[in-house]
């Protein structure tokens, strides 16, 4: 039985595989006219895979294709020598496997040449492509040398451009019978970043090829083919939830059904519902691996990022994306935000926004014992039947901040802008912890705001946040989540507004005597609302009024 595969490039044999069909005949097709390809983008989004089964088709499909596989990881802290002699070494070794993948033996002419021969630098590299390439057509006629370069991202700063401009050379080069034919580079780090002096590439030949994330499509072929193959079907509540948890991220996509079908004990005979899934999906919010472990270094990179990802978390216009911005140019190449519909930037998925916002959380705020008024018990927060009362656990959020003061101002490591959601998601992640339920993320729109949706011994609620940015934005908050809460079929919705004025509403009262709560029925739902006023008045404020 095959498996779902999260360790290294897929293989249809042992694996359950996206075919991505399509892409890979544009591929083919742009190798057989010459292309020299580059593909960048985040580590475990089934770059080598892709490529590995492309060469397969090549390999079996077309005789006179003759590919040479390289991965650059290894060279990264080697000097520009090391490198051109290690690049030597794994040529003759790729060039071995070739012949015997095609059950022939290379001619003596070529094995003198490639025993005499030395690759010390990117001139002494383009002269052993040419006489290679002549000597290879001349033995068995026309053969295209194809070039697929994994991890390039390793190749040592020193031997880059002087490497770029060797292919650049051959590829600009009239020979109709060119070596290599065509060249792919496949890394993490684009061209113009791996370019440390900022000067004009000298791969400015490159065609770029785009690996997007699955479909919902190919999501739900993924998943067919293991009902297929073992019987056990899928919710199909599942397969939509699973896929906008994850946004089609191939590594956490495989992961939730790897947890699903091989971790959870599931009975084959029974389908996988949302109670199996709500496992999985906790399962994998508190787990490390090697996806998530990525994401988590890399935002940690910069000390700029978290509040560009706050901001573009929390705020309706979001920040623009400006793809010559460096900060912003990184997050894309980590694979944590990407460009909205609306050209503002966006987290890529709910699965990475929980990660995130858990990751700047303070591991003690300072105010965990201060939630509840002195006494209270979680039972006071729950109905004789066990449901969460949300409406008197968010009225009391609401009462804590006014109790919590010009405290929460001093939460550490927190910018201050983004407490009231910061203290929101960690009140609610403990108390929705400590009554067994589940929470995550949802983002519709990707940015602006954040919906949390707990579900609860078969129920939904549905929590959206929002920072204050107008009335009329106050407002239309109310209709997106009326509408989405329609989407999930959830009865009980609840919008939470947190108002970052000096002065809000009146503009004269201090501001904790601002608060504003209400229940109102928006195109045929049920949503109580909450505007919190996060500023508070500083002691010596509060002083001078007296006086």
């Amino acid at each position: 039985m095959r498996t779902f595969g999260t360790q290294g490039p897929v293989d249809p044999n042992r694996n359950y595989i996206v075919n991505r069909s399509e892409k890979i005949k544009d591929f083919i097709h742009r190798v057989k006219e010459g292309r020299y390809i580059v593909i960048f983008a985040p580590r475990q989004t089934g770059k080598t895979t892709f490529f590995q089964r492309a060469l397969d088709i090549l390999s079996r499909e077309e005789k006179n294709d003759f590919p040479i596989q390289l991965n650059f990881e290894v060279y990264e802290d080697c000097t520009a020598s090391v490198f051109y002699n290690g690049l030597y070494e794994d040529i003759l070794e790729e060039i071995e496997n070739t012949f015997q993948q095609r059950g022939q033996s290379p001619p003596e002419t070529l094995t003198q040449f490639l025993r005499n021969t030395e690759i010390t630098d990117h001139l002494s590299m383009q002269r052993f492509f040419r006489r290679f390439g002549n000597l290879l057509n001349a033995e068995f006629g026309e053969q295209r040398v194809i070039l697929i370069i994994d991890e390039f991202d390793g190749i040592p700063s020193e031997a880059l451009r002087g490497f770029l401009h060797s292919l650049r050379r051959i590829y600009l080069t009239t020979t109709p019978a060119k070596c290599p034919h065509s060249v792919s580079i496949i890394g993490v780090k684009s061209i113009h970043q791996l370019n440390y002096d900022r000067s004009i590439s000298p791969f400015n030949i490159q065609d770029e090829l785009n690996l997007p994330n699955f479909t919902s499509e190919e999501v739900h072929d993924l998943l067919r083919q293991y009902t297929d193959e073992v019987g056990q079907a899928f919710a199909p509540e599942v397969v939509n939830t699973l896929y906008s948890q994850t946004a089609g991220q191939p590594f956490l996509v495989n992961r939730f059904a790897q947890i699903i079908t091989t971790e959870l004990d599931i009975p084959k005979t029974e389908t996988v519902g949302m109670v199996h899934f709500a496992t999985a999906h906790t399962r994998l919010l508190d787990e490390r691996n090697a996806n998530i472990d990525h994401l988590l270094s890399n935002i940690r990179r910069n000390v700029h990022f978290e509040t560009v990802l706050m901001q573009i978390v929390s705020y309706e216009n979001s920040v623009r994306f400006n793809p010559d911005n460096d900060i912003i140019d990184e997050l894309v190449t980590y694979g944590v935000i990407k460009r909205g519909d609306d050209r503002r930037c966006e987290i890529v998925n709910p699965i990475y926004l929980y990660r995130i916002l858990q990751a700047f959380k303070p591991i003690v705020n300072g105010l965990e014992r201060d939630y509840f008024p002195e006494g209270a018990s979680e039972s006071e927060y729950l109905t004789p039947t066990g449901h969460i009362r949300m409406e008197r656990l968010l009225d009391n959020f609401s009462d804590f901040v006014a109790r919590a003061g010009f405290k929460i101002l001093q939460v550490p490591d927190t910018p201050q802008e983004f407490i009231g959601q910061h203290l929101l998601f960690a009140y609610l992640d403990q108390f929705v912890e400590s009554v067994a339920g589940v929470m995550y993320m949802e983002v519709p729109t990707g940015r602006g705001r954040i919906d949390l949706l707990i579900l609860h011994k078969g129920r939904k609620y549905i929590v959206e946040t929002k920072i204050w940015g107008g009335d009329r934005h106050y407002q239309g908050g109310k209709k997106q989540l009326a509408a989405y809460m329609k989407l999930e079929t959830a009865s009980e919705g609840y919008y939470v507004v947190f108002d970052h004025r000096e002065m809000p509403e009146s503009g004269r009262a201090p501001v904790s005597r601002n608060r504003r709560m209400e229940t109102e029925t928006v195109t045929g739902v049920k949503i109580r609302s909450y505007v919190i006023p996060v500023v508070q008045e500083r002691p010596s404020d509060a002083h001078r009024v007296i006086e």
